[in-house]
């Protein structure tokens, strides 16, 4: 049984696509520039907000990236999560890791006072042990900086700590952490683009991820 799960946050714990797109259009809408799709936020999210920014922009309007990324930031700030919800069968998945004194962690590239609100309104009943954001100083991921930081303070090996996640930087981060990595297939990536950067290990739903687990 693993001692430690980290997880990621968009795409693994909460379904936040539909607030993302909504800030960030109507920040692309305040520079006079197009919408994007669903879809297209599903695609460009992973590598942190300004990452985010810079793809729905595009190249043709690189000039404009730092306009938009400065209103998203104002406005994803001030965000309800209104459309945001949990994934199915994270409520009891969580419920039954701390009733096994499971260690649970956040770590997402998303800016941490996102990661804040998100955690504060669909997740404190959960009492993490950490709960991390995108923050000035601290790499993003992949970098395995943070992830063997959250280790090393609980003071456990890295064969003892799980890290779960459903796109392609959590896949790397835990490769470069050297811990293990269960991809879940319910989140924004598909399982051809989690194997194309080396993913191994796979779950449908939180029954099988649990299971993983406490093995």
């Amino acid at each position: 049984m693993y001692k430690l799960v980290i997880f990621d946050l968009d795409g693994t714990l909460l379904d936040t696509l539909p607030d993302l797109q909504a800030v960030l259009n109507f920040c692309l809408r305040m520079s006079a520039l197009p919408e994007i799709s669903l879809d297209d936020t599903k695609n460009f999210i992973g590598n942190g907000a300004k990452k985010l920014v810079e793809r729905a922009v595009g190249a043709d309007n690189a000039e404009l990236v730092e306009e938009v990324y400065r209103n998203y930031n104002k406005y994803f700030a001030q965000c309800d999560n209104s459309l945001t919800r949990l994934f199915e069968g994270v409520d009891g998945l969580l419920k039954s890791l701390k009733d096994l004194n499971i260690k649970l962690a956040i770590l997402s590239n998303k800016p941490q006072y996102g990661v804040t609100s998100a955690y504060q309104k669909f997740l404190s009943e959960y009492r993490f042990d950490a709960v991390l954001g995108q923050t000035d100083g601290a790499p993003l991921k992949p970098d395995p900086s943070v992830t063997l930081e959250i280790i090393n303070n609980f003071g456990f090996r890295r064969e003892e700590c799980l890290f779960v996640g459903d796109g392609e930087t959590d896949v790397l981060t835990a490769k470069n952490a050297g811990v293990n990595c269960v991809s879940v297939l319910w989140g924004y990536r598909t399982l051809k683009q989690l194997e194309e950067v080396g993913a191994k290990t796979f779950v449908k739903d939180c029954d099988e991820l649990l299971n993983l687990i406490i093995l």
